[in-house]
């Protein structure tokens, strides 16, 4: 908190500059599994059916996630096959022959968690190649704004509470707003400013393949507003 003394006709004025914030907790409405598809062999052609093949089962598995009402899975993609080939060497470092590989990447947004739970527990339970990068867990984006919106209005509320507080202190009376801004955009140009993003939305992540039959349960989601604000207070 900084306070700057300007005379005005004879009185005192003070300026109070608070940082003000505000976090909020909930559950969150997506989760979206980043998994891939991968094979390796001596031969190109076996490599590449296998990974077309299970590619379709898994397309083929998700086709029903899609049409309830309400659908369980908002939407998905798969990105373009992929194979390379290359030749390792031993320990004793000597070329072997060519491995050859094929993968694709799935992204699967669930809407219904308990269904997310079976389509990944069946797939890294029947499908070898299948694997389970991570889950992150989100919020629709027309959640995502109202929550923001109001954690922004209760970061200023905060502001204001500050400001007051220091006001009284100073037994200078009410406090008048002059400026609200981003954290750091009302430093002082001779002195530091504070960075960083003025709302700081985390999600939680499941990093590790689930087992069959084990259920999914995300933390809950943090979303947090900071704002810098300016107040006059005083004649």
């Amino acid at each position: 908190m900084r306070r700057h003394a300007r005379r005005y006709r004879g009185a005192m004025a003070i300026e109070i500059t608070v940082r003000g914030s505000h976090s909020v907790f909930t559950a969150p409405e997506r989760a979206v599994v980043h998994a891939t598809l991968s094979y390796e062999g001596p031969e190109m052609p076996p490599v590449y059916e296998r990974i077309a093949r299970d590619l379709e089962s898994v397309k083929a598995s998700l086709t029903p996630l899609t049409e309830g009402h309400p659908a369980a899975v908002a939407r998905w993609s798969a990105e373009q096959l992929r194979t390379w080939s290359q030749r390792p060497w031993n320990k004793d470092g000597k070329r072997l022959p060519l491995v050859h590989h094929a993968s694709v990447a799935v992204t699967v947004e669930f809407s219904d968690f308990a269904a997310l739970s079976a389509w990944t527990g069946a797939h890294v339970a029947g499908t070898e190649g299948f694997r389970v990068a991570r889950v992150s867990w989100e919020l629709t984006d027309a959640r995502r704004d109202e929550l923001l919106g109001e954690v922004r209005h209760l970061a200023v509320r905060d502001a204001v509470t500050r400001a007051q507080q220091y006001a009284d202190a100073l037994d200078v009376g009410t406090v008048r707003p002059l400026a609200v801004a981003d954290p750091g955009m009302l430093s002082d140009t001779s002195g530091p400013t504070a960075g960083g993003p003025s709302e700081h939305p985390v999600r939680a992540a499941a990093h590790a393949a689930p087992a069959p039959d084990v259920e999914l349960v995300p933390r809950d989601l943090e979303l947090s507003a900071t704002v810098d604000a300016r107040f006059a207070a005083g004649p």
